[in-house]
């Protein structure tokens, strides 16, 4: 049975006037909830006197009122709660965003004593679709500037950035944005390359997403290994080798004339004399579009005593 609603905010008025002149009831403040969640608000000791008034109230609005065994409900709150006369427990369901806020237990007991109390609830949307956005085209050290975006959806109230699973800080050449949802590197370097991620995070929930930056760079510091002095007719092999990414392509030259070898290491199987000279190495990136060059000078001793003697590699 429904009691009207004069008699309804009659007892309202009634309660909140005689709030100031009771005691508190103590009710502990629930952890954050997300949207959908459930939660309980329980006083620790009900009165163990008997109860003429209980009323739930969220800020200024009446949830539910409950007078000599009759209840009212606010309409706006009608299936979505549960209402425990023994423990005075208010119980809200579904959660929404704007659920956050202040709530008060008012209780006017049958001697004509007001004890009331109050607690708040923080009501936060799932973090969600955490995606990063990075740049399309190749990114070459040096000349290159590189701008990674964060997405997402949900509360968010931090966004914290990682490298390589370390904490990442802003420097000279690495800035944030003034929300911290995006970063600006110019121009990027080698060791900007790896995994970058971004974490947004409420109280109830985290996403995090990843995306790997490649620099290209090189090549350089070409070297070849491999004997400079050998004698006739022994198995001669030159292997270049640069610092480069992508991975360098060679291609040899035999007194600076083109040779049809287009790999790293350059053999001959049998020395003769023809193939004393200079044998020229250049690496090439495809992506940086650059080139570096080593000269190994080799000579084929006529007579002695076979083998060959080495050098340290350039």
């Amino acid at each position: 049975m429904m009691v009207s609603y004069r008699l309804y905010w009659t007892l309202w008025i009634l309660s909140c006037f005689g709030q100031y002149l009771g005691q508190d009831l103590q009710i502990p403040e629930p952890p954050n909830k997300a949207e959908g969640d459930s939660v309980v608000f329980a006083p620790d000791s009900p009165p163990s006197t008997s109860i003429f008034i209980t009323q739930w109230f969220f800020a200024a609005t009446p949830i539910i009122t409950v007078a000599h065994g009759v209840t009212t409900v606010n309409p706006a709150y009608e299936g979505r709660f549960r209402f425990d006369s023994n423990t005075l427990a208010l119980t809200l369901q579904n959660l929404r965003l704007s659920d956050s806020g202040i709530y008060r237990l008012t209780v006017t007991t049958s001697a004509g004593e007001t004890l009331t109390g109050e607690t708040s609830l923080q009501v936060f949307e799932n973090v969600s679709n955490v995606r990063l956005i990075g740049p399309e085209e190749p990114l070459i050290e040096g000349e290159s500037s590189a701008n990674i975006t964060s997405e997402g959806t949900g509360t968010i109230t931090s966004v914290q950035w990682m490298k390589d699973n370390s904490p990442l800080s802003p420097s000279n050449s690495i800035i944030f944005s003034a929300d911290n949802r995006s970063l600006f590197i110019s121009p990027v370097q080698r060791s900007d390359s790896g995994e970058y991620q971004c974490t947004y995070t409420n109280p109830v929930s985290s996403g995090t997403a990843k995306l790997s930056l490649i620099i290209n760079y090189g090549p350089e510091d070409v070297s070849i290994k491999g004997l400079d002095v050998v004698d006739l007719g022994v198995r001669v092999s030159l292997s270049c080798s640069a610092n480069s990414e992508p991975s360098a392509s060679f291609r040899w030259k035999f007194n600076e004339t083109d040779t049809s070898v287009t790999t790293d290491t350059f053999t001959i199987d049998k020395t003769d004399v023809t193939h004393s000279g200079d044998y020229d190495c250049t690496a090439w990136n495809s992506v940086t579009n650059r080139n570096a060059s080593q000269r190994h000078a080799l000579l084929v001793k006529v007579g002695g005593g076979g083998g060959g003697r080495g050098r340290d590699p350039r």
